[in-house]
């Protein structure tokens, strides 16, 4: 078994999710970091494999998909870790806005059911440094963007390749 096939997905992933924790990279997450990590994957992958020839759209996204899903764990365990030590967050920072915000929009009993589970959430992570509900959506969150991104970064690398050769 050839274990450098799994090397670009893991080294463009993992360089994504680090890029993604830098806290002014963070905004540019799933529009330039991951696509370009998908790419870089592509490149990375003819690269070790030295072919030549045209990269086909079912690899391409393929390519994408593993490397957003990598990148998305990846950052996952990131965020997770650095909420742990800090008991803070974006989302326990900003959830005083979120708040207002949604009151303004007069959503009655799904509002309060709501800023009950954001609350818990909240509390959870600034006592203890860690809430399970924040850890499940914060992860599929990621998983969801970053393959979408992933993919579509993946896609844009297939072209500018076989156009390169």
């Amino acid at each position: 078994m050839n274990s450098n096939k799994y090397l670009p997905f893991l080294v463009c992933g993992f360089g994504g999710a680090v890029l993604t924790t830098v806290p002014y990279l963070k905004s540019f997450s799933c529009c330039l970091i991951i696509p370009a990590a998908s790419f870089g994957a592509l490149y990375l992958s003819l690269r070790v494999k030295n072919i030549s020839t045209p990269i086909d759209t079912k690899k391409a996204i393929f390519y994408g998909l593993i490397t957003g899903i990598i990148a998305a764990l990846f950052s996952s365990v990131f965020e997770l870790l650095i909420t742990f030590i800090t008991h803070s967050n974006d989302f326990v920072e900003t959830l005083p806005q979120t708040e207002s915000l949604m009151r303004s929009l007069e959503l009655g009993l799904l509002l309060d059911q709501t800023m009950g589970l954001l609350n818990k959430m909240s509390k959870d992570i600034s006592v203890s440094g860690f809430s399970l509900l924040y850890t499940v959506a914060i992860t599929f969150s990621n998983i969801i963007i970053d393959s979408i991104f992933g993919i579509i970064g993946g896609v844009i690398g297939m072209s500018v390749i076989n156009k390169r050769s």
